[in-house]
């Protein structure tokens, strides 16, 4: 087990530099363009393709840092770029996670490199969870999955909601009920390879930020899949489902509890992004306040503007701290006996609202137009407070891990 430490080792160091590089010489640039243009910027992924920073093989690595540090100093780092290519790079992920959370070697080994592509084609891949009506509440979730056993194939019908690259991936990978009876155990994962019939994408998000990053619902009518699409086979998913049946409420919790660890264990990262943004709006201010003149005198003179960009960048560092506690704990086999990895997730999600909030008004009425970077960072900081589970919730989580009461 690595000790916790707050300096960063040579390589880690060389990394993050790389990554700073990349960030400032290829995202930066292009992000105001594919913020107002909302569209996917396949240019800049292909770009990250290129020199092995869209991989699963890079992320693999920065996940088994022993240090717990790797991951949240690239998810900063390249959000420190821009929000909204920043997801678009790493979204992803998420659904790479998912196969390798779930999957057998041969579907890992058959799925995961179709989600990239390559170099001279890239590929994203969708996590489809998320519903209309269930977002926090995954037992009100509707999509169904129904085993044809003449075909071996399943048949999925529903729509998710809210799927960062849903429609556009070359695969998606859809979370459906398969037994309504079992609560959260009677949910699987499924593969649907590319050109899958009766996928379609639905409504396109037109969002308020991270507008570079496609949103979108997944429409599954009658999608028929075969068999070994179900992720960790029928066998594994038919022996866990007889045990919920033996023991429902007992068995439920613990997969409510194995679900909680698995969600504490991922929002390091978003906390990670959200100081990224922070800071790229705190610079900007810092710069702008430095610069800036008014009554004959940089308007950093005045305490009412020091005062802000003291507590912008202490509220920054704090944010840092939290993140890199948790994400340590979480690759060490540390228990969040307090929740410490919605701690990380709430603490700077509402520090990158509040950052760029104030470094809008340090700028002032530049600050409100799209000629400075700070508007978009400002819109974008807004989604860190809502997605991977809402600040409420994460409150939630906290409080009843502290008290050991179910609080509503």
């Amino acid at each position: 087990m690595a000790e916790f430490t707050m300096v960063l080792n040579d390589e880690q160091k060389e990394v993050r530099d790389w990554i700073h590089g990349f960030a400032t010489d290829v995202m930066r640039p292009a992000a105001a363009e594919w913020d107002e243009r909302e569209e996917t910027p396949w240019p800049v992924i292909q770009e990250a393709a290129k020199i092995g920073l869209y991989s699963l093989d890079f992320y693999a690595q920065q996940f088994f840092d022993p240090t717990g540090l790797g991951i949240p100093m690239a998810m900063e780092e390249l959000f420190w770029g821009d929000a909204g290519i920043g997801l678009s790079i790493v979204g992803t992920g998420l659904a790479a996670v998912g196969v390798l959370a779930n999957g057998t070697e041969e579907q890992i080994g058959t799925w995961v490199p179709q989600m990239y592509g390559d170099v001279n084609d890239v590929k994203v891949a969708a996590f489809c969870s998320s519903e209309p009506d269930a977002g926090s509440d995954v037992a009100a979730m509707r999509t169904r999955a129904v085993y044809d056993e003449a075909k071996d194939e399943w048949v999925l019908n529903g729509t998710k909601t809210w799927a960062t690259n849903g429609g556009i991936a070359n695969v998606h990978v859809v979370v459906a009920v398969v037994d309504p009876d079992a609560g959260s155990k009677g949910h699987a994962s499924f593969i649907v390879p590319p050109n899958t019939p009766g996928l379609s994408q639905g409504q396109k998000f037109k969002k308020h930020g991270i507008r570079a990053s496609h949103t979108a619902e997944v429409v599954l009518e009658n999608v028929r899949v075969p068999g070994h699409c179900l992720l960790g086979g029928k066998e594994k998913l038919d022996e866990r489902l007889a045990r919920a049946r033996e023991n429902a409420k007992k068995d439920a919790e613990r997969v409510k509890n194995a679900a909680m660890a698995t969600f504490e264990a991922s929002r390091p990262a978003v906390g990670a992004m959200a100081v990224g943004t922070a800071r790229a709006a705190y610079e900007e201010a810092l710069e702008y306040a430095k610069t800036r003149s008014q009554f004959g005198r940089p308007i950093i003179d005045n305490q009412g503007v020091a005062f802000q960009l003291a507590d912008m960048r202490t509220q920054i560092d704090a944010a840092r701290l939290l993140v890199w506690r948790a994400s340590w704990m979480a690759v060490n086999g540390k228990p969040f006996t307090s929740a410490e990895g919605s701690m990380s997730k709430l603490f700077a999600s509402e520090v990158a609202k509040k950052v760029t909030a104030q470094a809008v008004q340090i700028l002032g009425g530049n600050g409100f137009t799209r000629e400075y970077p700070v508007e978009r960072m400002h819109r974008d900081a807004a989604i860190y407070t809502i997605f991977e589970g809402t600040s409420e919730i994460q409150r939630l989580v906290i409080a009843r891990t502290l008290s050991g009461m179910p609080i509503r």
